[in-house]
């Protein structure tokens, strides 16, 4: 049965199709449940990922460094009463877990496996097409038009950086075959413009 009812997911559509919301914004809620369809036989609470999905950039201000954080607590309000206390709690730990793209240490290893599946999902733009992946880069760049572009260069580059030195970007088998050689090659192309 569905966690969310249309006046939340009504509530969630507006904040998504915000002016400011280039990348962040419903398209990328719609990418993701339908990454979520296309593996659902993997989840084993997908309805809870669900939900994560649709709370877990809600409170998105490029300006603000707790999001993820910020993202959680609207879950946590609007959802208290709607699902029982221990999956609300890992419905939040996955928004959560959106701000490092680090796996929850759940004590149920079905739970951590639903986390990092919708992990991946959220990081699968990095896997993209190489157009797709740009207009990606170019959408982020719109949301930080506040920052400078020597600032911008730098940030970003280390934040590439950061995910270039990771073992495995991807989590999962599953998504890992699929995206991840492609995000690698994407996101050092993109360091090395950056760098340029």
């Amino acid at each position: 049965m569905p966690i969310l009812d249309a006046a939340t997911k009504s509530e969630l559509t507006k904040l998504y199709e915000a002016a400011d919301r280039h990348y962040h914004g419903l398209r990328h809620i719609e990418a993701l449940l339908a990454l979520l369809e296309g593996h659902r036989q993997a989840f084993a609470d997908p309805e809870a990922v669900e939900a994560a999905i649709w709370f877990h950039d809600a409170i998105y201000d490029s300006r603000r460094k707790d999001n993820e954080a910020a993202s959680a607590e609207l879950a946590a309000d609007r959802l208290s009463g709607h699902v029982d206390d221990a999956r609300l709690a890992r419905i939040v730990a996955m928004i959560e877990a959106t701000a490092t793209h680090q796996v929850p240490d759940f004590e149920h290893e079905a739970a951590r496996q639903d986390a990092a599946l919708f992990l991946d999902m959220d990081l699968s733009i990095l896997g993209a097409p190489a157009e797709g992946f740009d207009a990606y880069e170019a959408a982020v760049r719109r949301e930080y038009g506040w920052v400078s572009d020597a600032d911008w260069r730098v940030g970003r580059a280390a934040v590439l950086r950061n995910f270039l030195a990771r073992p495995r970007i991807f989590h999962t088998d599953i998504l890992a075959r699929r995206f991840e050689a492609r995000a690698r090659a994407n996101m050092q192309r993109s360091l090395e413009a950056l760098e340029a």
